[in-house]
């Protein structure tokens, strides 16, 4: 009788196709979120985040909260176009209750390779974007150089 149960795990794995990144819940989500600003779409864009929202930008003076974040964000999406981020790997961490979500992800931007992470969080059963940050990835060898130009007046 185990002996069966095990072959019946062990077929179960090997037939059961793994979801890849792409198809997983969450994913569809964020993915959904940056090809909403790279299409303008300014309602869905801002109906994936919550109440309390927080974004961190690239620059030093970057931190909004939601509804500065959406003053700031409606000229570009009236433009017809905001920003087009591809990710291009996510990892994510669940909490043990299974209601928060953080992950962390690759972009390419037209700022060259940026790193994304955000938090979700579960609000009446459904995901809600409550942080992101975005950053733009310097290599250790190139700091100093970095620090001189931000010096630079």
């Amino acid at each position: 009788m185990i002996l069966r149960n095990v072959n019946i795990i062990y077929i179960s794995l090997f037939f059961t196709p793994a979801l890849s990144q792409k198809e997983t819940p969450l994913n569809l989500i964020i993915d959904q979120w940056h090809k909403d600003a790279a299409s303008a779409n300014f309602t869905s864009y801002f109906n994936v985040m919550g109440d309390h929202f927080v974004f961190l930008g690239t620059d030093p003076k970057e931190r909004w909260e939601k509804e500065t974040f959406y003053s700031f964000c409606k000229p570009y999406f009236d433009k017809g176009k905001a920003w087009d981020f591809k990710p291009s790997k996510r990892n994510w961490v669940f909490s043990s209750d299974g209601n928060t979500a953080w992950f962390d992800e690759s972009l390419e931007t037209w700022m060259r390779e940026c790193r994304g992470s955000g938090i979700l969080e579960k609000q009446n059963n459904t995901w809600k974007l409550v942080y992101y940050n975005l950053t733009v990835l310097i290599e250790n060898e190139k700091v100093t150089q970095f620090i001189k130009l931000r010096d630079l007046k």
